[in-house]
């Protein structure tokens, strides 16, 4: 039987590969490049700009939400998404530690 071993990770750890894992994925991808172009957009415009159907694009939508990358709102039968720009700037500034701190560790290593 597999033993679930998350909680043996700090949660920072478990943060950065939640973002990461949100991110990984084309179609979510082209969803957060869609709203940077237009600071708001109705879901019925995201899936007319992509090759996916409703029920697909609103499932990204929501693991994106989830992880905390954009945030939404419902108005009757329109759903409006923008990127939570704030949580962006959080990972953007905990990956670079991470990758400079893995950088700087590595220099001392034989390969």
């Amino acid at each position: 039987m597999a033993i679930h071993k998350k909680e043996e990770f700090t949660q920072k750890e478990q943060d950065l590969a939640a973002f990461a894992k949100a991110l990984a994925h084309p179609a979510r991808i082209a969803i957060l490049k869609l709203l940077a172009q237009k600071n708001e957009c109705i879901c019925g415009q995201i899936v007319d700009e992509l090759p996916l159907s409703q029920s697909t694009v609103s499932q990204h939508l929501k693991e994106l939400k989830i992880a905390g990358l954009i945030d939404g709102s419902i108005d009757g039968p329109r759903s409006c998404y923008c990127i939570n720009w704030k949580a962006f700037e959080k990972f953007m500034g905990e990956f670079s530690f991470l990758f400079n701190k893995m950088k700087l560790q590595n220099e001392k290593a034989c390969c």
